[in-house]
């Protein structure tokens, strides 16, 4: 039971909340997309969406920035920075997310690739762009994986953000 029931509350959140597969399922079986509002950029790789009138938490795939709330643990080398670049990108818009292969991650957070809705803009990659995020990849999620690598080799190339004020 304890294995079905993960499942269950995502096909129920799926059918509830208009979760859709992108381009006829065209990127990957697993893969499904959805609108929502976000609520509260909680840091830099970690918001909050309301979905169909439930909050849901949501952790960015394939990035990593530096910690500033995470429990006995300091705020981190550009992790405000990163904080508040979320912010000003993210706070108060509507985003799409898409999932990867795994829906949820160990601590129950909803893992997703973010495009804010207005403008298309691939939040996850921005940040790595920018030099506020390095590479996280987990797999099975890996879609992007080689291409945020890329970004990250560039920004770090040319010192941008955590690149140039954080000791690595």
């Amino acid at each position: 039971m304890r294995r079905v029931l993960p499942w269950i509350l995502l096909v129920a959140i799926a059918a509830g909340y208009g979760w859709q597969k992108l381009d006829g399922g065209s990127s990957g079986p697993s893969s499904s997309s959805s609108r929502a509002r976000v609520v509260r950029v909680v840091d830099g790789d970690t918001i909050l969406v309301s979905v169909g009138g439930r909050d849901e938490r949501v952790r960015f795939i394939g990035v990593d920035t530096p910690e500033t709330v995470k429990p006995n643990t300091p705020v981190q080398c550009f992790g405000k920075k990163a904080s508040a670049y979320n912010h000003g990108l993210l706070d108060g818009r509507v985003v799409r997310l898409v999932t990867d292969a795994e829906h949820r991650d160990r601590y129950g957070r909803l893992l997703a690739y973010v495009y804010r809705a207005d403008d298309g803009l691939f939040v996850n990659a921005e940040l790595v762009r920018r030099g506020y995020a390095t590479t996280l990849t987990i797999p099975p999620n890996v879609r992007y994986a080689d291409r945020f690598r890329t970004l990250a080799a560039a920004a770090r190339s040319a010192g941008r953000g955590l690149w140039s004020a954080c000791e690595r």
